[in-house]
């Protein structure tokens, strides 16, 4: 019998009853906690799975099944330029108002099919940091400053975050390299127009399904708003043609899912139950179909499953700990964390690096929390550590990363966004 083996399945099971035991059921504190960790799960699950996370996934099997390793290795693979490669990841990472949860289907979908480490991390954090939306609205709600040294530093960390990291485990790359060396450029025979094509259309809705509005109802951001639903619309239709013409299925099919889409529309005023039956229709469609339609839904269900009880286990935490985005709750009041982060020591701008590294924001959610904070007496340059820090690191992103890279390499990650942040911020205070 291994003794040390049944010890430490006894110390496990101690441990459990104790804390079973000691559950502060009676707590006020303890109670509203658990409620606000369940309706964070119950706020992603109505705004950001939907939305976000499944029209990601299908754009992750994209690039998995769609778009040829070479190509992947081309652009941002060890024989890449590195100026290329990082230069590739940072701006498309940007183009993307995602949070730092719907960027991570997509990270894992460039790293899987061969992208180096470092431009794999840059596109990771680039994705929720580089947001132009959140950028513009920091600009306007927090003042030119913060919004100019949050897009500076957002776009510095994405590459000096990157480069640190292929750095750090610079053999493993090399190992990782010479493994890929002999995958031709294009390895994958599928014509380029119409897949070019079908993975703007699922760009397109994806962008376009998550728009949120400007800070002032005459702006272009929220003009864009109130048409939000029929640029999805359209990107729609062009993903129904390339549904005919690159995956081959029945153009009568396809024709009888726009309907039942467009019935779907008129007899709801809500645009979720279109958006979710116009889904359905896809997956039945891409998983009934052999051949490149089915591959494609294949790959996109394998990152879907191997993603979303991660996140689903890491927002119900956060949930817990820090309760709703913006609003006062969890077992950790958000009081003593505007305590902590007064003035502009090193101590106040790394506890707020690490606290927003930590949190959970979504996408455009930071800039009224910080607002919050400034208001009781944060300091600036935590402020600008939190804004750093937080929109590209949090909880359930970690649990996820930590699954396609491994602790050693998630460690790794989170400390250097953290130390960056909190330096940033502490010089950022001086000025």
């Amino acid at each position: 019998m291994n003794w040390k083996k049944q010890y430490k399945n006894l110390l496990f099971l101690i441990g459990i009853f104790l804390v079973a035991y000691f559950l502060p059921i009676g707590n006020n504190v303890f109670k509203n906690a658990i409620i606000d960790a369940l309706e964070l799960v119950r706020w992603y699950a109505r705004e950001h799975v939907l939305l976000c996370l499944i029209p990601a996934f299908f754009i992750a099997g994209v690039i998995s099944v769609f778009i040829s390793k070479g190509a992947v290795l081309k652009y941002l693979g060890a024989k890449a330029k590195k100026w290329v490669s990082y230069l590739v990841a940072s701006v498309s990472g940007s183009i993307l108002a995602v949070c730092s949860c719907t960027v991570l289907p997509l990270f894992a979908g460039i790293y899987t099919q061969g992208a180096g480490l470092g431009p794999a991390v840059a596109f990771l954090y680039s994705g929720p940091a580089i947001n132009i939306l959140a950028i513009i609205l920091t600009a306007r709600i927090l003042g030119p400053q913060l919004g100019i040294a949050r897009a500076v530093g957002a776009i510095i960390f994405s590459i000096v975050v990157g480069l640190i990291m292929h750095f750090l485990y610079r053999e493993e790359e090399k190992e990782r390299a010479e493994a890929n060396m002999h995958i031709p450029d294009s390895d994958k025979k599928l014509p380029t127009g119409k897949t070019a094509l079908h993975f703007i259309a699922l760009l397109g809705i994806l962008i376009f399904a998550t728009w949120g509005g400007g800070s002032d109802g005459s702006s272009f951001w929220n003009f864009i708003h109130t048409y939000k639903w029929y640029l999805t619309g359209f990107f729609s239709l062009i993903l129904s043609f390339t549904m005919v013409k690159l995956l081959k299925i029945e153009v009568k099919k396809v024709i009888i899912g726009i309907f039942l889409v467009l019935v779907t529309a008129f007899l709801t005023p809500s645009p979720l139950l279109p958006f979710a039956v116009g889904i359905i229709v896809l997956g039945y469609l891409t998983s009934t179909q052999e051949g490149l339609a089915e591959e494609w839904f294949d790959a996109s269900y394998d990152f879907a499953l191997q993603i979303l009880p991660l996140l689903g286990a890491g927002v119900l935490i956060a949930g817990f700990l820090l309760g709703l985005p913006g609003e006062e709750g969890g077992i950790i009041p958000s009081r003593w964390i505007a305590s902590l982060v007064g003035g502009n020591s090193i101590l106040a701008n790394f506890f707020a690096a690490i606290s927003g590294a930590f949190m959970y924001f979504a996408t455009l959610t930071e800039v009224p929390i910080v607002q919050g904070l400034l208001a009781k007496g944060m300091g600036d340059g935590p402020a600008l550590a939190l804004l750093l820090a937080g929109p590209a690191v949090s909880l359930p992103n970690m649990l996820v990363i930590r699954s396609v890279l491994g602790t050693k390499k998630t460690i790794s990650y989170v400390i250097i966004v953290v130390i960056l942040s909190t330096f940033s911020g502490f010089l950022y205070g001086l000025i």
